[in-house]
């Protein structure tokens, strides 16, 4: 399968670099040029959880790629998103396919403007991924091969039919990956995961681990996703709060192979003093909760308490 990676950080590379071992014709699509130029001069380091490889792979700015794709992988950060469709937009033909793997909610609007509904894939991925170090190009890492869900947007049965080639593509490359008949579900289950682990390991300025290890942790957590929860139901979804905690919590685990990693919105904004997607997260939570009059005080507090963040680090 032809495939181009929208967004090639930490995630994109990690996926990329998998989908190009299994003999996939693989490209990288990213708007920073030194990352872009490193890798197409040298390829790309890989730790693969644990393993040290290199991946040579073609990177290409997003308006300098023209040859037609099957598929279109996005891992752009959701802030990100609708500048960085409107660059590939040539790239998004009727026959194009399009798989969203962002953190986040509302998604699906963006990604309708660019291309038909029937051509959209949604999906979750619990891969943990960072750069290797702090601003260096084409180096990146992974510590677990989490599993990834998608599923199709418009129900038929061609969208189905491809919807389990991709699923079996990033299957065979080492990734598990499965088609379901639920993606919302799990769309707002990832955001649960999200709304704690990333914001408040930001906030704290903590790994998984230790913020597991804080007094009362779990109590904000499950407040959180009580919230979620409230939000989610108004849209035809049903978690179940207790099994949504339990499930956050095991991150924090020493059990679990990522617990030391640091999420993605702590790299983004404590290493790398970049904006953050709290506003797809908490932020929506909050946002909706004013919208319907439905009181959410702890997504309020995490959402002020992250874009203040953003401010004292002057974030661009």
């Amino acid at each position: 399968m032809k495939i181009a990676i929208a967004g090639a950080g930490a995630m994109g590379c990690s996926y990329g670099h998998m989908l190009k071992q299994a003999g996939n014709d693989v490209v990288l699509l990213d708007n920073w040029e030194d990352h872009v130029n490193k890798i197409n001069e040298s390829g790309l380091k890989v730790n693969e959880v644990g393993q040290e490889k290199v991946t040579y792979i073609k990177a290409y700015k997003p308006s300098d790629y023209h040859e037609k794709v099957d598929l279109v992988i996005v891992f752009t950060k959701s802030l990100q998103l609708n500048s960085f469709l409107q660059q590939i937009k040539h790239l998004l033909t009727e026959d194009t396919k399009v798989l969203c793997l962002l953190n986040g909610l509302g998604h699906i609007e963006t990604l309708s403007q660019y291309t038909h509904k029937e051509n959209i894939y949604m999906g979750v991925t619990v891969v943990t991924a960072r750069f290797t170090n702090v601003n260096e190009p084409a180096n990146v890492s992974f510590s677990s091969y989490g599993k990834t869900e998608i599923e199709n947007v418009v129900s038929s049965k061609e969208a189905e039919r491809f919807g389990k080639l991709i699923a079996q593509t990033i299957n065979d490359s080492g990734l598990p990956c499965e088609f379901v008949d639920n993606i919302y579900w799990s769309i707002w289950r990832k955001a649960c995961l999200n709304g704690c682990m990333n914001s408040l390991c930001t906030i704290l300025d903590s790994n998984m681990l230790d913020l597991g290890k804080i007094n009362n942790i779990e109590y904000i957590i499950n407040s959180v996703i009580k919230e979620f929860a409230a939000i989610a139901s108004t849209e035809g979804i049903s978690l179940d709060i207790d099994e949504m905690t339990k499930f956050v919590m095991s991150f924090t685990a020493e059990t679990f192979s990522g617990a030391k990693h640091f999420p993605s919105m702590h790299q983004d904004l404590i290493r790398n003093h970049r904006l953050t997607e709290v506003d797809y997260l908490n932020g929506y939570v909050s946002r909706r909760g004013k919208e319907l009059n439905i009181p959410t005080p702890f997504n309020d507090l995490i959402t002020v308490l992250v874009h203040g963040k953003e401010y004292l680090l002057q974030a661009k």
